[in-house]
């Protein structure tokens, strides 16, 4: 947070406009975050609220305008051997495709809201050739409305902005403790889950003992 304040302070507008055109293109950025807070300094009067909307629409619509064109020269080839370094590996473009090819076009409207989701739309979209004026309508719209509802999150929330992000600052270590637990948890039950059913049936009063026991140390 006290980075991102940081940047408006010193560069204003430009910090959105740069900051999602970089994100579109598979750089790390609180996007997101970003909106939101300006959207709190559009609260305290600090920033236009039109202002902050354009310069986020621009940023990220450039952005994945700019990759679709790169996806689009350098097609499949080169981003089957080189994608990795943009976190574009072969399998996360092919699951992204088969999307494309279940949804159709349309996924364009709501990529920018799934993470990890949107930072490859653009040069997918370029990779399997979509008309570029289909992917002008949906993925500018997508933005559009990505942008606003971010933006407007935060110039709603007002004061309570900075509340929120204390509590979130305050728990984050064990979200990030628990989100881990369950993805580890995740791993291991899918590694071994038939030797973990075999284990369940065997002996059912241990598994809720276990069930139990983590119940009661939540409700503590």
């Amino acid at each position: 947070m006290e980075w991102i304040h940081r940047l408006f302070e010193h560069h204003g507008y430009l910090v959105l406009f740069l900051g999602l055109f970089s994100e579109s293109l598979a750089a790390p950025f609180p996007g997101e975050l970003a909106m939101a807070y300006s959207g709190y300094l559009a609260f305290l009067d600090q920033f236009q609220l039109a202002f902050v909307i354009l310069s986020a629409f621009l940023g990220a619509a450039v952005g994945t305008t700019v990759t679709y064109f790169i996806g689009y020269k350098l097609g499949t080839p080169f981003f089957a051997k080189y994608g990795k370094f943009i976190l574009l590996s072969p399998a996360r473009m092919n699951k992204i495709t088969v999307w494309f090819e279940k949804y159709g076009d349309k996924i364009l409207l709501i990529s920018y809201f799934i993470p990890g989701f949107r930072h490859f739309t653009g040069y997918v979209s370029g990779i399997i050739r979509i008309r570029f004026r289909t992917f002008l309508i949906f993925n500018h719209t997508g933005a559009l409305l990505w942008v606003a509802a971010y933006v407007l999150l935060g110039r709603l929330l007002g004061q309570r902005f900075e509340s929120i992000i204390h509590l979130i600052a305050k728990y984050s270590i064990w979200a990030g403790c628990f989100i881990a637990f369950g993805i580890t948890a995740f791993i291991l039950v899918r590694k071994y889950h038939i030797q973990l059913r075999t284990f369940a049936k065997a002996n059912p009063f241990v598994i809720l003992a276990a069930l139990l026991i983590m119940v009661l140390s939540l409700l503590r």
